[in-house]
């Protein structure tokens, strides 16, 4: 694909060159004048992308990652979190909440993840598929750090993460690979000609028996490996309509199953999602999406004494519908307008079984469920004056949330033990954004922004109570939405022209916080906070000195619980799962085309399980490496080694049940055409 861009580009360049090259060139090399570029992507990004913290992940980056997957790509940027330290394949579907800027406190995501302009986050959950999302069939990654919701949809309380689909070359790309513990990992993508636009077929494929979580002194015959099955396939067709609209179409199914401590601890989630999309790159310039997500969960929990099953968390179907119409009228002058409006509806339901762990029968049946929706309309204007860029939005959001129950019975009887109808809420939000950039010199830009914006509370924390071993944690019908109020200031220097830095210092505060608090033993219970206070310092450096790359990053968050009342004990406490400082560093090496080394350090420090700061998640600093070297043609020899120092890593610590992270892996693999 990239050879047959390139071949439009240069097409287009000859069209407009100077007549007399034109006449000279011989007639069998003249461009097509029908011939129309189509790029898969949507609308360039805003002027005012610049003003606020971001960062730009490219395709060498993200297909190098040691650990193969997503997540421990988007570590490396300054201020990225999850709710726990593992990975998508040794933790619970459910916890893979994604947030920025320590704002986060339980499992859900604060910011809003975009897949070509797709939210991903699950309807119900809120958590993001990350195993079905396989970095190589991703070109780049754009992390936005703070900003408010602006044109992007209530959800981006922390930040937007947007991913970007490749311009896969014609042909086919595909790798394998197996690790030391027999695990393996397959993909492949196949990119073909559609007429003037082109498609391609991607899928992959990871399983294996998985690593033991639970410490060799907590070990019984129950005990089991993480192990996991998961896959991913997706077909994804661009194709021109006119000169200055295309079409993206896409389709695209997941299923991961996983084992989680106990023998009979099993999890899977699944997805089916479609999306249309129509981008007009003319005078007028638009963006006009709309998707249907399907998604399904299921969870049993064993006890931890006896090992067998008491509780079977059967199916949580949901579907999540939307859309998003964005305008770049050309009216004034030296300024980047954007109008639009965007919507989301979520709906699920909970559909679980308490089981006797003795006799094995159902002592009770539950449901829950509900729905929320969201309306926005938004309006940005960026203006460029000279050196100087501002920027200014505003957005108004409808949400909702409506058909709220839970419902319990008994399993022998079918009496009702306990009901749940919550009232249908609505209420309008208005969220606002502004910043400025100044060019101050040729090498040093200065920038500045304020921002709130908002985010509903999931499905799941309304409606649906959840066991961790050995806690409890209850819903609450009754959440309000959060909303975020913020400032930061910054620069971007480049000493150099092959170093560049950036620096970000920032305040935020989400006010009606949501989190996990602890109301007795054992007992937690979803509820508004009366804030989260967070601010910090954002650094992050990139250097190439020939062959020879560096990058790092560093966030390091003074964040606290504001509480009152009720939570008046968690006042002045750091948010839980929230480390003060995270750093990484990464310095890589390229001796020949073809070749790549990297080794990656990375440091997170201490932090607390819970709200109470009973249960301390001691530090981690793990080393990985990345070797890439050609064998024949695109045909590529791969290794990779996740934390080579074999590290304690402590990903939960719940009254003294632990769980672990990745021990020293190695990776051997071939790939070809990256």
């Amino acid at each position: 694909m990239k050879a047959m861009l390139h071949l439009s580009a240069c097409g287009l360049a000859l069209l407009m060159g100077a007549p007399l090259a034109a006449q000279e060139a011989d007639e069998e090399q003249a461009p097509d004048a029908d011939e129309i570029i189509v790029t898969g992507k949507g609308l360039d990004p805003a002027l005012s992308t610049g003003i606020y913290a971001t960062t730009t992940i490219e395709r060498e980056t993200i297909v190098a990652a040691p650990s193969g997957r997503i997540e421990d790509v988007l570590r490396n940027v300054a201020g990225f979190q999850q709710f726990r330290r593992s990975d998508s394949r040794s933790s619970n579907p459910s916890a893979q909440g994604a947030t920025l800027r320590a704002l986060g406190g339980n499992a859900t995501s604060r910011a809003l993840v975009l897949l070509d302009g797709v939210p991903i986050a699950d309807p119900f959950f809120g958590y993001i598929p990350l195993s079905a999302i396989p970095p190589e069939t991703l070109g780049t990654i754009r992390v936005t750090r703070g900003g408010g919701s602006g044109p992007f949809g209530a959800g981006a309380l922390a930040g937007t993460i947007e991913l970007e689909s490749a311009d896969v070359d014609q042909g086919f790309l595909g790798s394998a690979a197996v690790n030391n513990r027999g695990e393996t990992e397959a993909s492949g993508a196949l990119t073909a000609r559609l007429g003037r636009g082109f498609a391609v077929a991607s899928g992959r494929w990871d399983r294996g028996q998985g690593f033991f979580t639970t410490p060799s002194a907590e070990r019984v015959p129950a005990t089991a490996r993480a192990a996991f099955d998961s896959w991913n396939a997706a077909l994804r067709a661009v194709a021109p309509l006119t000169d200055d609209v295309e079409m993206q179409a896409r389709v695209a199914a997941f299923r991961d199953d996983r084992t989680l401590r106990f023998a009979g601890a099993d999890s899977f989630s699944n997805g089916e999602e479609a999306s249309i999309r129509f981008v007009g790159r003319g005078s007028w310039k638009f963006d006009a999406l709309a998707y249907v997500q399907a998604r399904d969960f299921g969870n049993v929990v064993i006890s931890s004494t006896r090992f067998t099953p008491t509780l079977d968390q059967r199916r949580t179907p949901s579907t999540g519908i939307g859309g998003k119409f964005e305008l770049r009228p050309p009216i004034l002058e030296g300024h980047d307008i954007r109008i639009g409006t965007d919507y989301r509806r979520a709906d699920g339901e909970l559909q679980e079984d308490a089981l006797n762990a003795v006799t094995g029968r159902v002592t009770e049946r539950r449901r829950a469920g509900g729905a929320t929706t969201n309306l926005g309309i938004f309006l940005e204007d960026d203006w460029q004056i000279g050196p100087l860029t501002i920027n200014g939005g505003l957005r108004a959001d409808r949400s909702s949330i409506t058909g709220g129950f839970y419902r319990a019975v008994s399993g022998t009887t079918g009496a009702v033990v306990s009901e749940i109808n919550a009232p249908d809420r609505s209420d309008w939000s208005l969220s606002w954004r502004a910043g400025a950039l100044f060019y101050a010199t040729r090498r040093l830009d200065l920038r500045a922004a304020a921002y709130t914006g908002l985010r509903l509370p999931t499905l799941n924390e309304l409606y649906r109570p959840f066991v961790v071993f050995p806690v409890t944690t209850q819903a609450n019908a009754d959440l309000a939405n959060e909303r975020l109020k913020g400032f930061e200031i910054g620069l971007d220097w480049q000493p150099v022209s092959a170093v560049v830095i950036a620096v970000t210092a920032f305040d935020n505060k989400v006010d009606n916080a949501i989190a996990n608090v602890t109301i007795a033993p054992n007992l937690r219970r979803r509820a508004n906070l009366p804030a989260i206070k967070a601010r910090g310092i954002e650094a992050s450096v990139a250097a190439k000195l020939g062959a020879v790359s560096l990058d790092g990053a560093l966030a390091w968050t003074d964040a606290e619980v504001r509480g009152e009342g009720a939570s008046l004990a968690l006042d002045g406490k750091r948010p839980a799962q929230t480390p003060e400082l995270a750093a990484t560093l990464t310095l890589g090496w390229q001796p020949a085309p073809g070749w790549r080394v990297a080794g990656t350090l990375r440091h997170t420090s201490a932090q607390f399980e819970d709200d109470l700061e009973t249960d301390r998640l001691a530090p981690a600093t793990t080393l990985d490496a990345f070797i890439a070297a050609p064998l024949w043609g695109r045909l590529s020899l791969i290794a990779r080694a996740e934390n080579l120092t074999d590290e304690t890593i402590i990903t939960r610590n719940q009254g003294g049940s632990v769980d672990l992270g990745v021990p020293r892996t190695f990776w051997l693999g071939v790939r070809y055409g990256f």
